[in-house]
């Protein structure tokens, strides 16, 4: 027992380390492989939850180490990549509004904080979850940089990336319910929402590749706002 309780909050240092890692290459602008640690933050993300409920070990230590883990890889890192992004894209003269992006970091632990003491998201979700706003941002900084934009066009891209912060700083905090991937039963009735979901995700991932969660998030957003009623 003495050892098994350590594991799952070793899992949940191994996510935060992801997401320092994440942030290190974040601000060398190497989006990337930004992402690709982010992702590996957000597997341990789900083991380390996984573990404690299956050795019997939750503690309240776990509890708050958790979500410190997940601003430093669900808030932090993403807000890390806008930075950098916004940075590629604004005049120089204007670099300073990239700083802007670090109200990722902050709503996002306060989304935290909020998810930890409401009982409304033992089956769904109020706001959208910081693994889902992660994920967006590093897929989409892959998909901005892997084409070729005109210089012309710099400014209008980083006003629509300021204006993509603004939102969803504020859909992290809101009261927009969101559907979450947990089964009762494995069924397809009851589950017809997962499933479809599931599998036009795995659709996008096929002919988008890893720039294609940012399409996810969106598709996610949307069904929970026409499927999800009010808590």
């Amino acid at each position: 027992m003495s050892f098994t309780k350590h594991i799952p909050n070793t899992i949940t240092c191994c996510n935060l380390i992801c997401g320092c890692i994440a942030t290190g290459f974040a601000f060398r602008g190497e989006y990337a492989l930004a992402f690709y640690f982010i992702i590996a933050g957000a597997v341990f993300d789900f083991f380390d939850g996984f573990a404690a409920r299956l050795l019997h070990v939750s503690s309240a230590i776990g509890k708050e180490l958790d979500s410190l883990a997940d601003d430093i890889t669900f808030g932090f890192a993403p807000a890390t990549i806008v930075f950098s992004l916004l940075g590629d894209f604004l005049p120089e003269d204007y670099r300073w509004a990239a700083y802007g992006a670090f109200l990722i970091a902050a709503f996002s632990a306060l989304r935290l904080a909020k998810f930890n003491l409401d009982e409304r998201q033992s089956l769904g979700f109020i706001g959208l979850p910081t693994p889902a706003n992660a994920l967006f941002w590093g897929a989409l900084a892959l998909k901005l940089t892997a084409i070729e934009i005109p210089s012309s066009y710099n400014i209008y891209i980083a006003a629509a990336i300021a204006v993509g912060v603004l939102f969803s700083s504020w859909i992290l905090v809101s009261e927009v319910p969101m559907f979450a991937l947990k089964f009762k039963q494995y069924g397809w009735k009851g589950n017809e929402l997962r499933y479809s979901f599931i599998a036009v995700s795995a659709l996008m991932l096929a002919l988008l590749g890893w720039g294609g969660f940012s399409a996810i998030v969106v598709l996610y957003v949307i069904l929970s706002v026409l499927t999800q009623r009010k808590a």
